[in-house]
């Protein structure tokens, strides 16, 4: 396996308190040493980040790659290839595939065909329910086994209380989180966009910020109940993020996510009704937006995902009612969550905590979302001040369904080491 010393960057290391101009050796698939020495040792291949971060490989706790059963939209190469080309070492994918991953051997599958064809680390996210139905629990001790980090119904609330308790108890046992998708669906009700203004001027039903909050206030209490650690995916709304405030202050183990088109975008976005701007939970108003990024500056919500969802152009080249919900959005997360810091509601620091330690440290990943000496030697590379357009046609995910095509933007990956061996180069 090859060696490196990456030189003359800035290392940040939010779990071990790291920030300088550091050199990093990488040696048998590890880190072996952080030093301030430039001089690189005998028969390590150099790699020059004059001004790039180095930084812990990227984890995104929330993508979906399709795979197994939609391969046509995604499959784990392709989403694996876009992954890396986004500065993501690890990414964990959600269940909702066909079959469900919801026993032992479709997580197996996955992980098999990630080990032969994956240009990333991948790992499994069990379903909760079996076949995401809400309706019987999946094996979870069986899906912990086989590898799974955590479990969810993405896609859809488990609306059974009842059920929703158990699974906690359940996943408490087997050590593994519960992220839930938080949507009270009757009173969500078949909404395409945020409910509001532009739902009224527009036309189309809206989801009220009610439906989100709901299930968020729910299963905090049920987290409360059980001790069980709840992570809430794709916080959306301001209300969301003070029940979430709430929660943390009484010592209630709850984490929080959000995305980078709910950071950027609003409803707004909906006005000329492109189907790429159709999502779930939708784009909201600007006061939402706005609690968004403070909460991420802040430490409410924890960590930045992408709700990476990819579509062909059947399913979203068409009226906007009938199209798909989701963006492919792997591909352009660095340079949205960068614009942040650019407008200096972020810091560097958080923005690399929010995708290093922050999702290791609520998944439990061992040895990942970090450079400390001994960790896997997953490792971005970036350059904050690369500028370039987004062109969805040059990809390398298969989903080209993106609002973001055509936008200026800075910061992209220059390397992606995963384990040691180079998964991207730019």
């Amino acid at each position: 396996m090859s060696s490196y010393f990456i030189v003359n960057g800035r290392v940040i290391d939010p779990a071990s308190r790291t920030d300088g101009k550091l050199s990093v050796l990488v040696r048998g698939g590890k880190i072996e040493q952080v030093t301030p020495s430039r001089k690189a040792p005998e028969g390590a291949q150099v790699l020059d980040a004059s001004g790039c971060v180095v930084a812990p490989g990227f984890i995104d706790m929330h993508v979906h790659l399709r795979d197994p059963g939609q391969e046509y939209k995604e499959d784990i190469e392709s989403g694996t290839r876009a992954a890396a080309a986004g500065g993501l070492a690890t990414v964990c994918c959600m269940p909702n595939t066909d079959p469900v991953i919801d026993c032992a051997s479709v997580a197996e599958y996955v992980l098999e065909k990630a080990g032969r064809l994956g240009a990333t680390g991948v790992i499994p996210i069990g379903s909760i329910t079996r076949g995401g139905k809400g309706e019987a629990m999946s094996d979870i001790g069986d899906l912990a086994s086989a590898g799974a980090c955590a479990i969810s119904d993405d896609g859809r609330s488990v609306m059974n209380s009842g059920l929703m308790r158990r699974a906690m108890e359940y996943a408490t046992a087997f050590g593994l989180p519960v992220i839930s998708h938080c949507e009270d669906a009757a009173l969500a009700g078949g909404a395409v966009m945020n409910e509001g203004l532009v739902s009224t001027e527009l036309g189309l039903q809206g989801m009220p910020a009610a439906a989100e909050e709901l299930m968020v206030a729910r299963d905090i209490m049920l987290a409360e109940l059980t001790g069980a650690r709840l992570h809430i995916a794709h916080a959306s709304t301001m209300g969301t993020v003070e029940l979430i405030r709430r929660a943390k202050r009484r010592g209630i183990r709850v984490t929080a996510e959000v995305t980078p088109h709910h950071l950027t975008l609003t409803d707004e976005a909906v006005s000329d009704f492109d189907p790429n701007t159709k999502v779930n939970p939708p784009l909201r108003t600007e006061a939402d937006r706005r609690a968004l990024i403070k909460a991420l500056a802040d430490g409410t919500i924890d960590a930045i995902a992408t709700d990476h969802a990819p579509h062909n152009i059947i399913d979203k080249e068409m009226g906007f009612e009938e199209a798909a919900f989701g963006i492919s959005g792997l591909e352009t997360m660095l340079p949205l969550a960068l614009a942040l810091v650019a407008e200096r509601k972020l810091t560097l620091k958080r923005l690399v905590e929010a995708l290093s330690a922050a999702p290791a440290r609520i998944l439990g990943l061992k040895g990942k979302g970090s450079l400390k000496p001994g960790s896997d030697a997953d490792i971005t590379i970036f350059d904050p001040s690369a500028a370039w357009t987004v062109d969805a046609s040059r990809f390398a995910s298969r989903g080209k369904n993106t609002p973001f095509n055509g936008l200026r933007v800075m910061g992209r990956a220059r390397w992606t080491i995963v384990r040691g061996r180079i998964a991207f180069a730019g």
